[in-house]
């Protein structure tokens, strides 16, 4: 790994074999060559938690892949009240190739690290690199099932699921970036403060808190520090959020 070059924004450069997203990310059925193209152009950009990496409507020049910490989604209403719709994830793309403009607020809620392309050489080499094109699409269509099933959450279940189901997201996420699929006893550092899983949840703080300590409470989850997340039984927290061991919702 080369030095982090001193600047405002921070840049350094990693390898591409190196990456922790590697195997998840937008490049992930690249071979090789497909690789050297994508390491040629690609350059790494950190973020402080509360940065706002770009305006909803702003021209954003680049794409990205999220290679650690989480971001939120947001947008402002005229009257200024703000919703969050969404999280971005280890492994999870920025940006919208062919769209001058972002369509969201994308604010860093932790510190992160981004692996950024310039937005036309990344349309350049979707257009000569069909697996680029291929694991974008796929990716699409996995965010899009996953905003339907949010969508369900937020309409359907209970605060105690709501909870249970945003945690099991994240332990998922979590399991994959280590290859390994979340099953019996699972740990991991919880990268949203209450307040943020309150607001993405559409319930108050006083809830979430409730809800936390409840799922405390009945050794569903341990919490160690201030967020230090294991699942003893990742089975029954499963069986809380209401899902079934696909990820789909009981009836």
């Amino acid at each position: 790994m080369q030095k982090i070059i001193s600047s405002p924004d921070r840049y350094l450069h990693v390898q591409c074999s190196d990456c922790p997203i590697r195997h998840r990310a937008v490049c992930a059925r690249c071979d090789d060559d497909e690789l050297q193209l994508l390491e040629e152009v690609k350059f790494y950009r950190s973020f402080e938690a509360g940065q706002t990496i770009v305006w909803s409507g702003d021209r954003m020049d680049f794409v990205a892949s999220v290679v650690s910490g989480i971001a939120t989604l947001s947008q402002t209403m005229e009257d200024g009240r703000r919703q969050m719709v969404g999280l971005l994830l280890p492994s999870d793309f920025v940006g919208r190739p062919g769209r001058e403009t972002a369509a969201y607020d994308v604010t860093a809620t932790t510190d992160m690290l981004m692996c950024c392309f310039r937005k036309k050489q990344f349309e350049d080499i979707m257009l000569s690199t069909p697996h680029v094109g291929q694991r974008l699409l796929e990716m699409t269509l996995d965010e899009l099932d996953a905003a339907r099933e949010w969508m369900l959450l937020l309409g359907r279940k209970s605060a105690r699921e709501k909870l249970a189901s945003l945690i099991a997201i994240i332990a998922r996420r979590d399991a994959a970036l280590k290859l390994m699929q979340p099953e019996g006893q699972v740990s991991f550092d919880l990268p949203l403060s209450r307040e943020a899983m309150a607001d993405y949840l559409g319930m108050t703080l006083e809830t979430v808190s409730r809800q936390v300590s409840a799922l405390r409470r009945d050794g569903v989850i341990e919490i160690k520090g201030k967020r230090h997340v294991t699942i003893p039984d990742f089975d029954r927290l499963i069986e809380e959020a209401g899902d079934d061991q696909d990820g789909g919702f009981l009836t």
